[in-house]
């Protein structure tokens, strides 16, 4: 009878660890036959598909032709449509976002809430489905069941689709600079993603406490609320910033952004596209907006700035679980007073022993830190095995679920070795102490270091609680001790594959650290399992088999493509042109035009601008010097005033270019400097010119034949060269320069700019003739 309940305990235990992940989001999307109140995936699908027909980068046709079927699609809602366009300059990039704008009016005065997404696609390769067609889509449908219910919000809702936020935010920054509504907003709804699929998490934004956002986000009662303050404080550590970020930092309004991040490897591909979006994803998105239009639409938003901070963390049928910061210290000392009680009370019935607490601390410690080495070098291993893993710029592999896999089992695999080899002899209890000291002291050190993951003590309490049954009772019932090991399953199990995951395949060794921490929070369960062997070689098994499974789908394919780069680079001073790449790896396509004996990229051109990682090029390859339509060049404007030259110069590109950028000697220093009308302020040093390590004055996001005018001041015995450098990302179907179609198992390198015509040419600005008109004018002056 007893070997039974342990049986069906185990049985129990594992359909726990799968309603974990199960529970966090809907299982598919609902149709378009449901009512037209509700959301539904698919027909949010319909504006996804729209959207992602191509790559849709701020300045290309296809991004003109996504805007005009947003304005019209708003149209259709019964809203007024507002376009707002206008220069951006920041950090020496200059783009001109077109944001789309519209207004639900509430019936009573007051603040106003903010739904936004993006709708521009990242630069050149993305067609845009997941980053942020979805998020764009869930707020179109989530307004149309909204607005299909006939409810009249108390509080204006503002809705934006902001522009150029992949090129550095631009349009969220547009918006709290310039447009009159962004004083109105105190509360924010954002879309993000970074993945083509997953639960989409609900990321905090404020500069204040979060206090009375997180118990107003629990009222609106969303139906799979995935989240905790863990994620925020992890968010805050990394370099990822979104449109919210912006809102919060720039315009003090506090929000919510919700963002999913699983496959990551399609994160600003090609394989960003609408076949890809996984449609449970999207019906997760949407099933946040609703009820949250519904909930701040009525709600006081006045009242949303605090000055305290809560804990917070989702978890099935319960939904979110909240309390105060302040109740960290006490929760940390009353779960230390509880084990010291429990351990004296223990030795005293006699049910505890000293030297056999201290074998289980080990056999423990033991297993957390091979476990941990197992991670780190096992990685490294897989990296030397197969190193075209390298040529792929996102931490998470293709295959990278199934190393999770692989080593979370090998990692239990090595557990149960452990523990049959060295806890014979051993009870539960005396195990289970070890286990729990270490988890007060993590908890202790997040609630000290990163207090949005304090919530770890919370397990804890029940795991006290067994071990409370444990110096009480030989052979506890084993579903008791089974429901005391399923808040632990259901906070943590999750955690083991979303840290990979969103921190990439390099950081496994947190799920086998993760993977023992759970398996001590659950050993009074998995302490009385018998058949330790047994289920050490199982899982061993299932490990190997995990890394076949890897190994089966570690080369590229049509689905798991090598990323590859290519850029024709074209040095107009010198009359000479050649082949670029990033790639550390030669394809065979790519060496069609670097040839098998490349030369190092460093002696054609110094460095590459404007990328995520800093990544430079690698190889060159001599090319043959096609004509290319140089830029018209005048100036405008040139005269001595109060003893400075103040000249203007208007580049007027010949050819349809996506990107201009200009560099300069970092030692040049300008009295003033504008760029289309926006004035560039002093740096830190009290300087107005180029960046000290490369020399780059602007990059500036044109959009096709854009013009660009530059106005100074500077002091007239000053001598300086401009060096031009324009941007066509149209190399795959230029008209003379020939390129074969990429073979079907690479795709175009994210993250930089490439499949682009580049021209170089050094400009003196001295020697650039007058426009014609110009030196008429300063003739008539004179």
């Amino acid at each position: 009878m007893r070997s039974l309940q342990y049986f069906a305990a185990f049985f129990l235990l594992i359909l726990t660890i799968w309603y974990s992940f199960y529970s966090l989001m809907p299982s598919e999307m609902e149709p378009d036959t449901i009512p037209d109140t509700e959301f539904s995936a698919q027909r949010a699908l319909v504006a996804v598909k729209e959207m992602s027909k191509e790559p849709h980068y701020i300045g290309s046709a296809a991004h003109a032709t996504v805007r005009q079927y947003l304005v019209d699609e708003l149209t259709k809602l019964g809203l007024e449509v507002e376009l707002q366009a206008g220069f951006v300059y920041d950090n020496r990039q200059m783009d001109r976002p077109i944001n789309i704008l519209a207004r639900i009016e509430g019936s009573q005065e007051g603040k106003a809430m903010l739904v936004l997404s993006h709708y521009d696609s990242a630069l050149v390769p993305s067609y845009g489905a997941s980053d942020a067609a979805s998020g764009v889509a869930a707020i179109l449908e989530s307004l149309r069941a909204y607005l299909a219910s006939g409810a009249t919000p108390k509080n204006d809702i503002v809705i934006l689709f902001s522009d150029a936020e992949e090129v550095g935010l631009d349009g969220a920054k547009l918006f709290v600079r310039e447009h009159p509504w962004a004083k109105d907003i105190a509360f924010s709804v954002n879309y993000e993603a970074r993945g083509s699929g997953g639960v989409g998490n609900m990321i905090l934004e404020t500069n204040q406490g979060n206090s009375e956002l997180v118990k107003t986000y629990v009222d609106a009662n969303v139906p799979y609320p995935v989240g905790s303050s863990l994620f925020y404080s992890v968010y805050k550590m990394l370099p990822n910033d979104t449109d919210s970020t912006i809102l919060r930092e720039e315009g003090d309004i506090d929000g919510f952004f919700f963002a999913f991040i699983d496959d990551h490897f399609d994160y600003h591909t090609a394989n960003d596209n609408y076949e890809n979006l996984y449609r449970n994803t999207l019906q997760h998105q949407g099933s946040y907006l609703l009820p949250l239009l519904y909930y701040y639409g009525d709600a006081d938003l006045s009242n949303l700035k605090s000055d305290t901070d809560y804990i917070y963390f989702s978890a099935p049928f319960i939904k979110m679980v909240k309390y105060p910061f302040s109740w960290i210290t006490p929760m940390l000392i009353l779960a230390i007073l509880i084990l010291l009680i429990l351990v004296y009370n223990g030795l005293k019935r006699g049910s505890l022993h000293g030297k056999a607490m201290g074998r289980g601390t080990l056999i423990f410690l033991g297993a957390l830190i091979v476990a941990g080495l197992v991670g780190v070098y096992g990685w490294k291993l897989i990296l030397s095995i197969y190193p075209q893993y390298n040529e792929i710029q996102h931490g998470f592999k293709y295959n990278g679920h199934d190393y999770v896999a692989a080593f979370v089992l090998l990692t239990l695999a090595l557990l149960f070795f452990l523990y049959k080899r060295f806890g014979k002899g051993l009870t539960v209890g005396n195990m289970l102490v070890g286990p729990l000291v270490v988890w007060i002291l993590i908890s202790g050190l997040l609630g000290f270091y990163l207090q949005g993951g304090a919530y770890f003590i919370v397990p804890v309490y029940f795991t006290l609680i067994a071990l409370f049954v444990l110096t009480r009772q030989e052979k506890p019932n084993p579903l008791l001790l089974w429901i005391l090991c399923v808040p632990a399953i259901f906070i943590f199990a999750p955690l083991i594959q979303f840290f990979p995951v969103g921190l990439g395949s390099d950081h496994v060794f947190i799920s086998t650290i993760f993977t023992v921490l759970l398996f001590g929070l659950c050993l009074p369960l998995i302490g009385f399992f018998r058949l330790r062997k047994i289920l050490a070689y199982l899982f061993l098994l299932g490990g190997v088999g995990y890394l076949i499974a890897a190994h089966s789908s570690s080369d590229y394919s049509e689905t798991r493509q090598k990323p590859n780069s290519l850029i024709y680079y074209q040095d107009a001073d010198a009359g000479k042109s050649y082949w670029l790449t990033y790639d550390k790896d030669l394809d065979e396509w790519t060496s069609n035009y670097l040839s098998e004996d490349p030369g190092d990229a460093s002696e054609v051109v110094g460095f590459a601008t404007s990328n995520k990682y800093n990544i430079g090029y690698t190889f060159s390859n001599a090319a043959e010097n096609f004509s290319l339509a140089a830029p018209q060049i005048q100036r405008t404007k040139d005269t001595l005033m109060d003893g400075l030259q103040h000249t203007s110069l208007r580049i007027a590109p010949q050819r349809d270019l996506n990107q201009i950028c200009l560099f300069v000697d970092p030692a040049i220093s300008f009295n003033s400097l504008l760029l289309n009308g926006k004035a560039v302020a002093k740096d830190s040093m009290g300087k107005i010119g180029s960046d000290p390590d490369d020399g780059l004055l602007l990059r500036y996001l044109t959009s096709l034949s854009d013009t660009l005018t530059m106005s100074y001041t500077i002091d007239p015995a000053t001598n300086f060269e401009l060096v031009l450098e324009e941007y066509s990302f149209d190399l795959m179907s230029h008209p003379i320069i020939k390129v074969d179609a990429r073979p079907v198992n690479t795709m175009t390198k994210p993250f930089v700019v490439t499949d682009a015509v580049v021209s170089k040419r050094t400009i003196d600005p001295r020697s650039i003739p007058m426009a014609v008109k110009d030196t008429l004018a300063q003739t008539a002056d004179e």
